[in-house]
């Protein structure tokens, strides 16, 4: 099988920084928005990908897999801080897996 090639503009390739997630779905869909939290500031939305459950169950399945690679080669990565009422921060503020919020 050949390798896909992918473009990819000068703007993708810079990245978006990233510290946090909201995910939401709709029966149709699910919503992973990426966010910046800056402590004294209002968290902001740096990208919003839309997926059809099918591809978000595979983006889980792959995710999975790379971070087991990952840990083989460099070592166990810390789980978050869970701080208080149970929330845990920056992993995915906000984040209660339901609806769509907009």
């Amino acid at each position: 099988m050949n390798p896909i090639k992918f473009e990819i503009d000068k703007e993708t390739a810079r990245g978006r920084p990233t510290n946090g997630a909201v995910i939401a779905h709709t029966p149709d869909e699910f919503l992973l928005d990426f966010v910046l939290v800056v402590p004294g500031q209002q968290p902001v939305v740096t990208a919003r990908l839309v997926s059809s459950p099918r591809h978000a169950k595979a983006l889980l399945r792959s995710l999975e897999d790379n971070i087991k690679r990952y840990e083989a080669r460099f070592g166990a990565i810390p789980e978050p801080v869970v701080q208080k009422e149970g929330s845990v921060r920056p992993t995915v503020p906000g984040s209660d897996g339901g609806e769509d919020p907009n």
